[in-house]
C-alpha cells in the first residue's frame, strides 16, 4: 500500500552511514497508513500503548487511488477510498494515536530496542514495531494507465469488478493472478479479453484449464498494450500483435494483473521473507522472526490483498504487540 524507500539494505552500512543519536523513544511504532496500519493504531491506542504512526509516501495507501469501495462492511451506500482512509485516521487519532508525515528509510533490528530512521536522519527507538507498509501493484508504465487510474484502470478485480457488470473488459497478464482475475470477472462481465505478452500462459495447469473452460474469456496471445483510450473514463484499448498490427478492443475496464511488489526492502537484513519479498509471519499470528516486530496487511499477504483482511491483520498485530509489551 505505501511505498517505503530503501536507504541501504546492508546492516553495516546502516550503522556506519546514519546518525546514532536516538531522538525519541516510543512504545509502539507503526509504519504504514492503510487499513492495516490505522486499525493497528486504533487497537494499540485503546490499549494505552501511545502508538506513533508514520504515513509513508502515500498516506492512506492504495485505497486512496480507488474511487468507490462497495465491499467494506458498514458502508451500505459505498464510500470512496480517500474518504474511508480519512475516517480511519480520525478514529485512530481520537484514541490518541500520533499520526505523522514521514518515510521509514532504514532500520536496525539487532538490539533489544528496535531502531527506525525516518527521512534518513531522525532516529526512533521503539519497544515494538508494526510493519504495515503494504505492497505496490505493478503497472506497465503507460501514461494512459496513470491517466485512467480509478476511472477504468484497476489492479484489483475483486475490488472493482462489480462496477463492470455486463460490460467488456481487458485483463493483462499471463500468470495465476491474471487467470484468477479473468475467471472472476467472467462471472459478471459480458466478455473478458486476457491479453498475454508471450505465446503461452505462465499460470498453473489448473488455472489454465479454468480459463479455457470459460466461454466468455478470449485469450489474446502475443499481444501487448500500446495505449488505453477514452475521455473521462476508458472506452477502448489499443494493442499490437506479434506481426506489429494494431488491434482495437472496445472495452470499458482495464485490469492489470502482473503482480505486486511488497514494500519490504529496508527490512530484508533482519526479517524472514519469501522469494518475492512478502514478510513471513508465524501462522495464525502477526509475529515475525524478530521478537517485538510484527507485520500486517499486504506486506505479508500475497493471497487476499483486501481492505477488510488488511484491517483484520492490523487488529492481530496490535493485540500481539500488546501481549509482547505486557
Amino acid at each position: 500500500m505505501i511505498q517505503f524507500a530503501t536507504l541501504n539494505t546492508d546492516p553495516k552500512a546502516t550503522k556506519t552511514n546514519l546518525t546514532s543519536e536516538v531522538k525519541e523513544h516510543v512504545h509502539v511504532l507503526i509504519l504504514g497508513s492503510g487499513p492495516a496500519g490505522y486499525t493497528a493504531a486504533i487497537y494499540a491506542a485503546r490499549a494505552n500503548k501511545k502508538p506513533v504512526l508514520y504515513q509513508g509516501l502515500q498516506a492512506g495507501g492504495q485505497l486512496t487511488t480507488t474511487t468507490e469501495v462497495d465491499n467494506f462492511p458498514g458502508y451500505p451506500d459505498g464510500v470512496t477510498g480517500p474518504e474511508m482512509m480519512e475516517q480511519l485516521q480520525r478514529q485512530a487519532e481520537r484514541f490518541g494515536t500520533e499520526v505523522r508525515w514521514g518515510l521509514a528509510t532504514a532500520v536496525d533490528f539487532t538490539g533489544p530496542k528496535h531502531k527506525v530512521w525516518i527521512d534518513e536522519d531522525y532516529l526512533i527507538e521503539a519497544d515494538a514495531v508494526i510493519i504495515a507498509t503494504g505492497a505496490t501493484a505493478k503497472y506497465l508504465g503507460l501514461e494512459s494507465e496513470e491517466k485512467f487510474r480509478g476511472s477504468g484502470v484497476s489492479a484489483c478485480a475483486t475490488c472493482d469488478g462489480f462496477f463492470y457488470r455486463g460490460q467488456d473488459v481487458v485483463v493483462v497478464g499471463g500468470g495465476d493472478t491474471a487467470a484468477e482475475e479473468a475467471t472472476y470477472l467472467a462471472g459478471m462481465c459480458r466478455k473478458v479479453y486476457l491479453v498475454v505478452r508471450k505465446n503461452y500462459l505462465r499460470a498453473s495447469k489448473a488455472m489454465q484449464d479454468r480459463v479455457m473452460r470459460t466461454a466468455n474469456i478470449e485469450v489474446l496471445y502475443e499481444h501487448v498494450t500500446k495505449e488505453i483510450v477514452g475521455d473521462q473514463t476508458v472506452n477502448g484499448v489499443l494493442l499490437t500483435n506479434a506481426g506489429g498490427e494494431l488491434v482495437k478492443l472496445d472495452v470499458t475496464g482495464y485490469f492489470v494483473a502482473i503482480g505486486h511488489q511488497p514494500n519490504s526492502d529496508i527490512f530484508k537484513p533482519y526479517i524472514d521473507m519469501d522469494e518475492t519479498g512478502y514478510i513471513n509471519t508465524i501462522p495464525g499470528t502477526s509475529k515475525t522472526n524478530v521478537p517485538g516486530v510484527f507485520a500486517c496487511g499486504d506486506v505479508q499477504d500475497k493471497h487476499y490483498r483486501q481492505a477488510i483482511t488488511a484491517a483484520g491483520s492490523g487488529c492481530m498485530a496490535a493485540l500481539d504487540a500488546e501481549r509482547f509489551l505486557g
